[in-house]
């Protein structure tokens, strides 16, 4: 398996590793998929992006297994941004499978990293 994100996206996209013509927009468009994610509250909360084809996806996913669906995930983003589907059913397909993903993504940081937001305040003993 590919470890280097941006030739494994080029591979997604059906691009030779050697074919750089396209690697700036795509690296726009990945680095524009991991902004969501952090938005999301998947990844490191400073934020992740890549320069070149030396970031990996062990820089990301670490030892998560659970998170291998970013690949899956950045691979359709950047499709739907670089290179769309032609037809309105393969558009709405990838939609649906983009939603689920980060769905299932949230939901993982929501069972491994969640914090309550409002935490109950200390009563004050008099």
């Amino acid at each position: 398996m590919e470890t280097s994100i941006l030739t494994s996206i080029k591979k997604v996209l059906g691009l030779d590793a050697e074919y750089t013509v396209f690697d700036e927009d795509i690296i726009m468009h990945i680095n524009t998929a991991f902004s969501t994610l952090t938005q999301l509250g998947v990844g490191p909360s400073s934020g992740f992006e890549i320069q070149d084809d030396t970031a990996e996806w062990a820089n990301y996913i670490d030892t998560d297994m659970e998170l291998n669906s970013v690949k899956t995930y950045i691979g359709l983003r950047v499709k739907q941004l670089f290179d769309p589907p032609q037809t309105s059913y393969l558009t709405a397909a990838m939609e649906k499978q983009i939603e689920s993903l980060e769905w299932r993504l949230n939901q993982h940081r929501e069972e491994t990293e969640w914090t309550d937001p409002n935490p109950p305040t200390p009563v004050e003993e008099v």
